[in-house]
């Protein structure tokens, strides 16, 4: 998000907008950083972003994005289905378009012009493929009209893009025609996809069925649109998107004046009432703000600053951004943010609400340094909820902007350790990967477009200085994607149509807020004022390690059979929970559900019995969910990825601990045979001082353990059966032992899952010696790792259901009819926060078994141990994926 601060705004703004940096000369504290310094962090942006552009070009291009740790492009449809995740993928070479104003930015004139030709003569919109209406207005159409108004300055220059004779602006025409039909509802709200192709209506266009989308990706139209009007001077692109803001502004809470997160895209009625700043909603209200600046229409601004009222009032707790109900705004909707909130402390200095920028900044930046990065989501004492960190750039968006405000020194120090990390943690050798677990430093084999389009752009203007811009970046206003479109377009081909839906005066209380912006003369009397505000909230975050809740023993009665007993390979426990009414179920993929009826137990007292012993399996998921071991990593060391690709790992209940090692164990890793390591191993010569490689299944995993051992291995490393499985889609697993005593292995074993474990024997075929590292976490290769003092909290997307876990069992409890999961090998590692639920929702968790167990054939390494075939695995695995990715966006 980045806007200038020279805008076309009424007289009255001007004076006071234009004083906003001169905060900078009252703010400035602690010694400045040099301008020798300040330049090399510009120059090494510029480095960064060439590894990451370059690769995409030689590894990925003309596909949408790159996948940097396999080195190779992302095509839909012929990866696994990612979900939504892949509705932004439109095979339109999206990261090229994506990156064509930071191009110029960054004064790589020349790559501009040949990256502009590629666009025009490569890139087609007509494929008949179901996009994001969302994801490809702002990134692609924002794209476009980015590369055109950047087209358009070098060619009024005189030297560059003579040639140019507005093709960006036509594809980008073209384009907005073929979103068009998405805004065919009565409502005016657009459908949330639409078939490039085809449209929304017909079978052929194999969508226009969805009745729901979320505030954001209605809210977040009016900039491309009304820019492409302008350009064009075609009205009605932006009188599409002003209808849509109109209805959400008419939907809105009437008491509260905030707006749900997802709503009905033909009754208008909201179906989640959860109200914030993060994900859902964000850009609705950055939108708001930024169509005022562009469009000079005072509607916008009103309605902005009715809603920013009523967020200091309700969900601002400084320093943090609570979601809350908007038909109850004083109750709390969750226990956790999102990382999207971190752009809100930029739009809030837009605003000239410097305060709780500074505070909410400062909050974001301790987090970030408890965990090198945001996560996906965090809790309220500050650990982690959702690991991810797909490289989002949010953060330093607000930190451009803080600096920009305040001239504060300390935001370059933040830029730097933004850098720092980005280059510690997340460089591969082809691009930057996305973290899969912030806690572990594993990675994901993503590149989202927008690390190109955003991340670079707000990181060299923090360091840049005005004359290494190839232009005035006060003479644009950049949309959510951080793309540049010129604010001349407020005086171009105005379309002064009415709204259909305007504030009243009635509705509109001028004490909610200021028609001008704050004189920042008067925010900040004192220097030191902005590091008086982030002291506090320093020490908050570092004071935050809570200690786990005692336990609690269960209920009064004791049932025959105790919880914490249960073994699922035993035939007398499992005796016992038919006789209470409880029944297994064999799941196709190998879980096992586990269902009590009080109807089919023996009697009353058994019935009662299964009553207390379910009771008990909860209180025992409870206490166990604090003592989950957390996942580890498997960090490739040798050449030609020195330590830049890390997998997550799932650990094992025995062996050596690797959260006590501060070194991990560190090998190079060979085959087992027989691959599933179920008997003596007939290759110990390969496998003495090495890590050894084994298949998943057949026999138990502390039998594996022991059979590598005997034959010298320091190390183990057990790869899936099942093809396709991944940690991108489903939990990770501790290995659990055998039922007996386990204190012989001494060696670490982990668990990969099928796609993780294939990067690593495809590197051992491609190098034949492949070294890698096992620890708790990703060991930097420049830098020592400080190590935490307290523990994050133990939690995974991968689900959103609580996961009990008895020594060698893992079992979901569920009463009067819902569902148990037992398994006999298998642990889920970092089960997710229990959210609270209504009396009339179950309390479900899902676990996966151990398969094939018992005596069998040993497979050849290549070779599929199930006897299912490949299309009948990935089915399933497919089918996993999506009830996945449904639970997933539910949490969203």
């Amino acid at each position: 998000m980045r806007i200038s601060l020279q805008t076309h705004l009424p007289a009255t703004m001007i004076p006071t907008l234009l004083l906003l940096p001169l905060l900078g000369l009252l703010c400035s504290q602690g010694h400045a950083m040099s301008r020798e310094e300040r330049h090399r962090l510009r120059n090494q942006v510029v480095e960064m972003f060439d590894h990451a552009y370059q690769n995409y070009m030689n590894h990925a291009y003309p596909a949408d994005e790159l996948m940097p740790l396999t080195c190779r492009g992302r095509v839909r449809g012929l990866e696994p289905s990612r979900g939504d995740v892949d509705d932004a993928l439109g095979k339109f070479s999206l990261t090229l378009i994506d990156t064509l104003d930071t191009l110029v930015l960054l004064n790589k004139t020349t790559e501009f012009e040949a990256a502009v030709r590629r666009v025009l003569s490569d890139v087609r919109l007509d494929n008949d493929i179901v996009v994001s209406v969302f994801e490809t207005n702002i990134r692609v159409l924002g794209g476009l009209l980015g590369g055109h108004s950047m087209a358009v300055m070098l060619k009024e220059g005189g030297q560059h893009m003579l040639w140019y004779q507005d093709e960006l602006l036509h594809m980008a025409k073209d384009l907005g025609l073929r979103l068009l039909p998405a805004f065919n509802t009565s409502s005016g709200l657009p459908y949330p996809r639409v078939n490039l192709k085809y449209g929304v209506r017909g079978p052929e266009t194999r969508t226009g069925t969805e009745t729901d989308t979320c505030t954001a990706c209605a809210g977040t139209i009016i900039l491309e649109f009304a820019a492409l009007s302008r350009f064009t001077g075609d009205p009605v692109y932006e009188a599409h998107a002003r209808r849509a803001l109109d209805f959400l502004w008419e939907k809105r809470q009437r008491n509260s004046n905030l707006v749900g997160t997802t709503i009905n895209i033909h009754s208008g009625e909201w179906v989640r009432r959860d109200s914030g700043v993060g994900a859902g909603i964000d850009s609705y209200y950055e939108y708001l703000l930024k169509a005022y600046v562009l469009l000079g229409d005072d509607l916008f601004l009103q309605r902005f600053n009715i809603h920013y009222a009523s967020i200091m009032k309700y969900i601002s707790q400084p320093p943090l951004l609570l979601d809350v109900h908007i038909h109850k705004p004083l109750l709390p909707a969750r226990t956790w943010m999102d990382s999207l909130l971190a752009f809100f402390p930029g739009l809030q200095v837009l605003k000239g609400d410097i305060r709780p920028a500074i505070e909410t900044h400062e909050m974001l930046y301790q987090v970030t340094k408890k965990h090198n990065f945001l996560p996906e989501a965090f809790t309220t004492d500050f650990r982690v909820h959702w690991a991810q960190h797909p490289l989002r750039p949010e953060f330093a968006e607000s930190t451009y902007f803080l600096y920009k405000a305040t001239g504060d020194p300390y935001y370059l120090e933040v830029g730097r350790t933004v850098l720092d990390n980005l280059n510690h943690f997340a460089r591969v050798p082809c691009g930057f990967a996305a973290m899969k677990d912030v806690r572990t430093g594993s990675h994901e084999d993503r590149m989202d477009s927008f690390f190109l389009a955003e991340m670079f752009k707000y990181l060299f203007l923090l360091f840049a200085d005005a004359e290494d811009l190839p232009f005035d970046v006060e003479d644009y206003i950049f949309t959510t994607e951080a793309h540049l479109l010129p604010l001349s377009l407020s005086v171009a081909s105005r379309f002064s149509a009415p709204s259909a839906n305007t504030t009243s005066e009635e509705e509109l209380d001028d004490s909610n807020f200021d028609w001008t912006c704050p004189n920042t003369r008067l925010l900040f009397p004192d220097p030191a004022f902005p590091r008086n505000l982030r002291e506090p909230i320093r020490s908050a975050v570092d004071r935050s390690c809570p200690r786990p809740a005692p336990y609690r023993e269960p209920g009064m009665g004791r049932p025959p059979l105790r919880a914490q007993d249960f073994m699922a390979n035993n035939p007398e426990h499992l005796e016992l929970l038919r006789r209470m009414g409880v029944s297994l179920i064999h799941l196709k993929d190998g879980r096992v559900q586990l269902v009590q009826h009080a109807t089919q137990a023996v009697s009353a007292v058994a019935a009662e019995d299964g009553m207390r012993f379910m009771q008990e399996m909860m209180e025992l998921s409870s206490q166990q969910q604090k003592e989950q071991l957390p996942p580890r990593a498997i960090q490739i060391v040798s050449h030609p990825f020195f330590g830049r690709v890390v997998l997550t790992a799932g650990p094992a209940q025995f062996g050596t601990d690797l959260s006590k090692s501060s070194t991990g164990v560190r090998g190079y890793v060979t085959v087992a045979e027989p691959y599933s390591g179920c008997m003596e191993l007939a290759n110990p010569e390969y496998v003495q001082g090495r890590i050894a490689l084994l298949q998943r299944g057949q026999c138990m995993f502390a039998e594996k353990a022991r059979h590598i051992q005997k034959a010298g291995a320091i190390g183990g490393i057990v790869i899936d059966d099942n093809d396709g499985s991944s940690s991108d889609t489903a939990p990770l697993f501790q290995m659990a032992g055998d039922g007996r005593s386990t204190d012989d292995v001494t060696l670490p074993l982990l668990f990969l899952f099928h796609k993780e474990g294939n990067i690593l024997l495809e590197s051992l075929k491609e190098y034949r010696e492949v070294e890698v590292l096992l620890s708790d976490k990703a060991r930097d290769r420049d830098v020592d790792v400080q190590e935490e003092d307290c523990s994050t909290e133990p939690t995974t997307p991968a689900s959103s259901e609580p996961v009990i876990q008895l020594h060698h069992v893992e079992l979901d409890v569920s009463v009067m009819g819902e569902e148990v999961t037992p398994t006999d090998e298998l642990v889920q590692v970092s089960p997710p926060e229990i959210e609270a639920v209504s009396e009339a929702e179950c309390s479900r968790t899902e676990a996966r078994a151990e398969r094939d167990s018992g005596e069998g054939e040993e497979p050849a390494v290549e070779s599929d141990s199930s006897s299912q075939s490949v299309d009948e695995l990935l089915a399933d695995w497919r089918e996993d994926l999506e009830a996945f990715q449904q639970m997933e966006k539910d949490e969203l």
